[in-house]
């Protein structure tokens, strides 16, 4: 499969209780909200909280990049945002991304939107960009989010032996991936995928 090169801007990805639908301007104070959260940070390994200039830096950067794709996370049922989600590091020519995947809203983790949007975003980077492997690194002290990336089927390929640096301890950065032949051996096609 080759890679497509010019993917729409304004796609949404659909699932069965979450669509994937383009970050915006406004979508700002939902990353700088969650930077403020210090356990998510330390969970994700964020160093510190995003003030309103840099989360707009970060969008007005985003809008130029042409290797990052972002999204956020949204409940179908109620329009509610609960996190984000995007391809970054999208390198074309040897069909390559690392994707990213947090929600931000406590409320709903281990409800499974996660999981459904964790399966859309790989079957769009697989599926429909043409993708062949996709990667991410897993701060090691995160055993849920381990487990999590285990469950989209990706699978531990090397650690960064004290690679991450948290309320003066170090923890081992895990570095996952998942290829084309994997992913479609368990997911296939997502059955209740949809773009708009």
């Amino acid at each position: 499969m080759s890679i497509r090169e010019n993917v729409p801007e304004r796609e949404t990805l659909i699932g069965r209780r979450v669509c994937l639908r383009p970050f915006g301007k406004d979508d700002v104070k939902y990353l700088q909200k969650w930077s403020n959260d210090a356990e998510l940070r330390k969970l994700i390994g964020e160093v510190e909280p995003m003030s309103q200039t840099q989360t707009e830096k970060f969008y007005r950067e985003l809008r130029a990049d042409k290797d990052r794709i972002w999204f956020m996370i949204v409940l179908k049922r109620n329009d509610r945002v609960i996190g984000e989600a995007g391809l970054l590091r999208m390198f074309r020519p040897w069909r390559t991304t690392d994707m990213t995947i947090i929600i931000g809203e406590k409320d709903v983790w281990g409800k499974g939107y996660g999981t459904e949007a964790g399966r859309l975003l790989l079957d769009y980077a697989i599926n429909q960009l043409g993708f062949h492997r996709v990667s991410i690194g897993v701060v090691g002290i995160n055993e849920r989010a381990l487990r999590f990336w285990e469950s989209l089927g990706f699978k531990r390929e090397g650690v960064e032996r004290d690679g991450y640096y948290c309320d003066n301890k170090y923890s081992d950065f895990i570095m996952m991936s998942i290829l084309e032949d994997e992913f479609r051996k368990v997911n296939g096609h997502v059955a209740d995928r949809d773009v708009e």
